[in-house]
């Protein structure tokens, strides 16, 4: 079974750092392209980053220049640096990635992880 798997997040001070990981568990044909959302309850999920299979990057607008998304094809998986934390940075962040998966009918799916916890006290 194809999933995701999130590491990284917690509690951090106002200005602070942290870094989340995201890795594809199981066997994949590609991926199309990965990356981060976050959710406060009760509202819409809003775009961190993502990166294609190119490299091409989005952020959102709220994050640029304080975040980074890398990935690493080889390994699967998908990176948030994130820098100069700020308390309206606290959500639960889910990593997103669209794979595509089977032979010889092959299937694009969209996936996402459990979701973690970042906290940014002031």
């Amino acid at each position: 079974q194809v999933q995701l798997v999130e590491s990284g997040g917690g509690l951090v001070q106002a200005g602070g750092s942290l870094r989340l990981s995201c890795a594809v568990s199981g066997s994949i044909n590609e991926i199309v392209s990965m990356g981060w959302y976050r959710q406060a309850p009760g509202k819409q999920r809003e775009l961190v980053a993502s990166i294609s299979n190119g490299g091409s990057t989005k952020y959102g607008d709220s994050v640029k220049g304080r975040f980074t998304i890398s990935r690493d094809n080889a390994k699967k998986t998908v990176s948030l640096q994130m820098n100069s934390l700020k308390p309206e940075d606290t959500f639960a962040y889910y990593c997103h990635g669209a794979v595509v998966v089977g032979a010889p009918n092959m299937d694009l799916r969209e996936l996402w992880g459990q979701g973690t916890l970042v906290t940014v006290s002031s």
